[in-house]
């Protein structure tokens, strides 16, 4: 099963402010929107929330340290046939995107979800 890793939102960035402001990942919540408008892609992948804070070893696991940023949708290898390989990322015997138009992409053609009108 392909497995789309997302930041869970409301976290803090030390890093940016010493407020504790809570911030979101803009490109995540856009694929939480994906996820509302084709509800189906919630059955179709895994889907897992991440914490902000590095390392992220979920990810870290699958395709390393230096390809942890989030949205990050890992393919399952069943899944390479489907694919353009030179818009993913090659880890070993994985692929992986983290650039939302490649993943909404994706999604449309492996799971027939609604086409994005860039």
């Amino acid at each position: 099963m392909d497995t789309l890793f997302l930041l869970t939102p409301g976290f803090s960035d030390s890093a940016r402010d010493a407020e504790g402001k809570k911030y979101y990942c803009p490109d995540c919540a856009f694929l939480e929107g994906v996820l509302a408008c084709c509800p189906a892609l919630r059955t179709q992948l895994e889907i897992r929330y991440v914490a902000y804070p590095r390392p992220r070893r979920e990810i870290v696991e699958l395709v390393g340290e230096a390809h942890q940023g989030c949205p990050n949708l890992v393919l399952d290898p069943a899944s390479h046939s489907v694919v353009d390989a030179w818009k993913f990322h090659r880890v070993g015997d994985r692929l992986h995107a983290t650039d939302t138009k490649v993943i909404v992409e994706y999604l449309t053609v492996r799971y027939g979800a609604m086409v994005a009108h860039f």
